[in-house]
């Protein structure tokens, strides 16, 4: 019997990573779900389990670690067919109030780990000439957030790898894409602290249709999926508006209520 494809999912405990991971269990990938609740990881993969009738494993990790993507790679013996980097946080407040180690740990999810996974998964995949690399970024990656700011330069430099790796693998059968959703009901405003903000006022999508653009959009080989025209726009205006008043106009959007 042929071996199904193989896909492992960062913080795929609930929320995005979940729902990606039920993308690729529906469309026949085995998964590997990591995060660093086994509890909440070991129920959503019984849950795929029986649904999909795909084979799951788990593996309980925290990718602040900056050792963490190497264990985890090392621990999965089947060759790696797709990687989605969904594990990311952020933190609503002004910058110089801001804790020195959650800066650190951010930018240890958000980017560093993003970025040694994909370095160590990648070669495999351009070996056997299939597979590819998702990257959860935002609309954040196309502005400067004041409040946001680190969250955002994360989200920046998570577009800009995207863009740059894709260019890189072109003409062959890999692909790298970013998901640039707007908010999403996921919890992630609440543990950011935004819901203090004026963005509680937006309406956010839902995490099951954010997934299933992201991963169309995937599957299709696009190097950017942007779901919602209001989003699309809002990628686009940085081009027609000076950078420090659309700086200006995020900064008024998410700051105190």
């Amino acid at each position: 019997m042929t071996e199904r494809p193989l896909a492992l999912i960062t913080g795929a405990s609930g929320g995005l990573g979940l729902d990606l991971a039920r993308c690729a269990a529906r469309d026949g990938y085995d998964v590997v779900l990591t995060a660093r609740s086994r509890a909440s990881l070991e129920t959503a993969a019984d849950e795929i389990a029986s649904r999909y009738r795909v084979t799951t494993s788990v593996i309980a990790d925290d990718l602040a670690d900056p050792a963490a993507p190497a264990r985890i790679l090392a621990s999965i013996e089947r060759p790696l067919d797709v990687l989605v980097n969904n594990a990311g946080f952020g933190s609503w407040g002004p910058f110089a109030e801001s804790d020195p180690a959650g800066i650190a740990g951010m930018i240890g999810v958000n980017v560093t780990a993003l970025t040694l996974l994909s370095r160590l998964a990648l070669p495999g995949m351009l070996k056997r000439g299939r597979g590819g690399i998702l990257n959860v970024a935002s609309v954040a990656g196309f502005l400067s957030g004041p409040h946001l700011a680190v969250y955002y330069a994360t989200k920046n430099y998570v577009v800009a790898l995207t863009e740059a790796l894709g260019e890189e693998v072109a003409g062959t059968d890999v692909t790298v894409t970013a998901l640039c959703p707007g908010p999403v009901a996921t919890g992630f405003q609440e543990r950011a602290g935004v819901h203090v903000s004026r963005l509680k006022e937006r309406t956010m999508m839902d995490s099951a249709t954010c997934a299933e653009a992201g991963w169309k959009g995937f599957r299709s080989g696009h190097q950017l999926v942007i779901p919602g025209a209001g989003n699309r726009l809002l990628t686009f205006s940085p081009r027609l508006l000076p950078r420090r008043l659309m700086t200006h106009i995020v900064g008024r959007a998410q700051g105190p209520s």
